[in-house]
Parts: C-alpha cells; sequence; structure tokens
C-alpha cells in the first residue's frame, strides 16, 4: 500500500512539475523581445567647440531651444525640457537617460553621426557621455552617417535670411571614405556595445546622392560599399548590415539607368549593396501638415509598398511628429500627435514586426531627442513622458 501511496504521490510530483515547465516554456514562447532604437541627435552637448560657430551659448542646440520665445515673442511653441537643458555629453547625465530609456522600452541609440572638413563632428555626446555612462551596457547603439550639406539652418542668427549657404559638404573622396570607413570599423563596430544583426554591425546612410556626388558616380559608389563591406569582414565580422535611409532622393537617382529593368528604385538600391532600409522621418515620404492619424494610415501603404517593391529587409519607422519652428518661426505642424495616437504607431510597428518573423525584431524612433523638429521622447512640460509610456505600453520595458 505503501508503494501505492509512493508512486501515486510521485506522479502527482511529476504532473506539477511538467505543469510549471509547460506553464513556464509557453511564456518564454509567447514574451518577445524587441529592439526599440531611436534616433539621438548629438547637438545637445556643453563640451565641443566645434558646436560654438553656430550656437555660441554652448550648450549646442539648447540655445535654439531656450530662446525660441525670445526670438519669436508669443509664438506658440514653448517647451521645456523637464530634465532641463542638460548636457548629454556628460556620462552622468547619459547615465539618467540610459535608466529612463531602457525603463521605458528603448534599449537602442541611433547615433546622428557626421564627418566633415576632414574629421568627426558632434561626436562628444556617444564618446564622452554615451560610452563613458557606467550603465552603457544596457543599451546597444549603432551609427546613421548623416552626410549631408550643412547650411545656415542650426544658426538661428543666420537662417532667416533664407540664404542656404553651404558651409560644409557632406561629400566625399574615395580616400576620405575609406579612412572614415575603417575608423568606425576600429573604434566603434568592435565594440561589444554595437549593434549587430546577425553578427553584423549595422551602419546606416542618410543621403545616397551625395555619397555618389563625392566618390565620383553609380559605378565607383558601388565599387566603394562593396570594399567596406570586405573590409568589415576583413576585420573578424561575418559581413556588414548596409542599411539605407529609405525616402525618395535614396531610390530615384537620376544618373542611374535602369534600361528595361521592371523596377529601376529597387535595381539601383540592389546593385549600392544596401541589405536593409528604414525610415529617419515619416515628413520623407509624405505632408507632415495633416492629422497623425490620417498619416499612419499613409505609413501602413508605404510599408506594404516597400514589401512588395523592394528586395531588402524593412524595419519599420514610427515619427513622434513635426514642427520645425523652432529654427525657423514657421512650420508645417503634424497634429493629433498625441501619446496614445503614437502608441497606436508602435502597436502598427509591433504588429509589422511580428508578421516578418524572419527578420530581427528592429523598429527605429523618430527620435530620443530631435527637439527643434518637435518628435522626442524626452520628457517636456507638455506631454511630461507621455511618449516615453507609450513606448512601455507597447514593448515594456526593464524593471
Amino acid at each position: 500500500m505503501r508503494n501505492k501511496t509512493y508512486i501515486l504521490l510521485l506522479a502527482i510530483v511529476n504532473c506539477l512539475v511538467s505543469g510549471n515547465a509547460i506553464a513556464q516554456n509557453t511564456k518564454q514562447s509567447t514574451t518577445k523581445k524587441y529592439d526599440v532604437a531611436a534616433f539621438l541627435y548629438p547637438a545637445y552637448a556643453n563640451d565641443d567647440p566645434r558646436l560654438r560657430p553656430f550656437w555660441p551659448a554652448g550648450n549646442g542646440e539648447w540655445e535654439t531651444v531656450t530662446t525660441m520665445q525670445q526670438r519669436f515673442p508669443g509664438h506658440y511653441w514653448n517647451r521645456k525640457p523637464v530634465w532641463g537643458p542638460v548636457n548629454e555629453a556628460d556620462p552622468t547625465i547619459m547615465d539618467m537617460e540610459i535608466n529612463a530609456a531602457t525603463k521605458h522600452g528603448v534599449n537602442v541609440f541611433i547615433f546622428d553621426w557626421y564627418w566633415y572638413d576632414g574629421r568627426p563632428f558632434m561626436e562628444t555626446t556617444l564618446d564622452h557621455g554615451f560610452l563613458k555612462a557606467d550603465n552603457v551596457n544596457k543599451m546597444k547603439f549603432y551609427l546613421m552617417w548623416a552626410n549631408h550639406d550643412v547650411l545656415n539652418l542650426w544658426d538661428t542668427r543666420l537662417n532667416k535670411y533664407n540664404e542656404n549657404n553651404v558651409i560644409w559638404t557632406g561629400r566625399v573622396s574615395r580616400d576620405e571614405f575609406e579612412k572614415i570607413c575603417k575608423r568606425n570599423i576600429e573604434k566603434y563596430f568592435k565594440l561589444p556595445q554595437y549593434y549587430k544583426i546577425d553578427g553584423k554591425p549595422v551602419f546606416m546612410i542618410y543621403d545616397v546622392p551625395q555619397l555618389i556626388a563625392g566618390l565620383g558616380g553609380v559605378e565607383q559608389t558601388v565599387a566603394a560599399l562593396k570594399w567596406f563591406k570586405e573590409e568589415t569582414k576583413r576585420a573578424g565580422f561575418p559581413g556588414l548590415e548596409l542599411q539605407l535611409t529609405m525616402w525618395s532622393q535614396n531610390t530615384n537617382y537620376s544618373g542611374f539607368d535602369g534600361g528595361k529593368v521592371k523596377n529601376p528604385e529597387n535595381a539601383f538600391v540592389k546593385k549600392l549593396g544596401f541589405t536593409s532600409a528604414t525610415h529617419y522621418q515619416f515628413v520623407h515620404f509624405m505632408n507632415p501638415n495633416d492629422d497623425y492619424m490620417n498619416i499612419l494610415e499613409k505609413v501602413k501603404k508605404e510599408w506594404a509598398r516597400i514589401d512588395t517593391a523592394y528586395q531588402l529587409t524593412y524595419y519599420p519607422h514610427v515619427s513622434i511628429g513635426w514642427d520645425n519652428s523652432p529654427r525657423t518661426g514657421q512650420s508645417p505642424v503634424m497634429k493629433n500627435n498625441t501619446p496614445a495616437n503614437f502608441a497606436k504607431a508602435l502597436q502598427m510597428a509591433k504588429d509589422y514586426v511580428d508578421a516578418h518573423p524572419k527578420q530581427a525584431p528592429l523598429i527605429t524612433i523618430n527620435s530620443w531627442n530631435e527637439w527643434t523638429e518637435t518628435s522626442y521622447l524626452e520628457p517636456d512640460n507638455v506631454n511630461g513622458y507621455g511618449y516615453l509610456d507609450a513606448v512601455k505600453k507597447v514593448f515594456g520595458g526593464d524593471k
């Protein structure tokens, strides 16, 4: 009798253990991790002397934010950062921001990265702030090469004249291109915090026509990008995830002869060797002067179009809003982009990722801190932590 009782008890225990294991496995299978990546504009720094020609007060583009009412008295735009005009090149400040980001589900920063006049520009936020933060291992990062020209737009003392003078060009020669690539491979790609897909460092390029113009043509650009991929492999990586900033100027290049191919845009992107794409801002493919919910319907159609028109991996992008008036005094304005509607956009992006299980679960957001374009996650006097809470609501976050 005792043996039968023991066997019965053992069977019950095994059932309980098995049930717990099944429940645990079910929980693990239904809990999916997403890579929520916010673009970070590194102009809010105090210790970068190369920023002073544009913002002489010494705190970067916070100067544009904090002088808005002074320059345009009574203007409707009167945003103030909850954290204050902080120095994001300070590792203590970045430590705080990394904690806030990861707590709310943002686990990747995409740093806007610049190279002008033969040297890097705005690197201090990445080098002195992010990479020296005590908690840097909580996040990943990758680079978006913002290789556009620098005009008078950043300098509010000059941009009112609409002269659009080119201060620095984003074009680089082949020698300069190789210098940039080798430097980024050694300095950034090899860091454990650098974001990779299947072991391949992700590198995003913003302005394809500028790249082609600097390198001397489409064929020369194809050769340079092929060299970049091979150089990345020589550094010990399985390859390079070359990411395109998806917008019309980067896919409709007038100097490309598509011949009789059915889809010349896809043929052009494929020829250059881009393997993935995302957007940087909704304004790159639609009129921002519209209701946010109308914009989301157009965004959904654009994602579907890209899915069928291009032979590359598209990672869904969500912009928070658009209002460039802090720089210029007037701007098209995205309307009704409340945190609640932003959460709907994030859910749309999440659904897209879930419907594409073979690709990395990457979603990009504009942005962490584009204050002067009014598209930022950082808390302010208008919405508080509303946009960050929206990310956490959809994707979860650290405890």
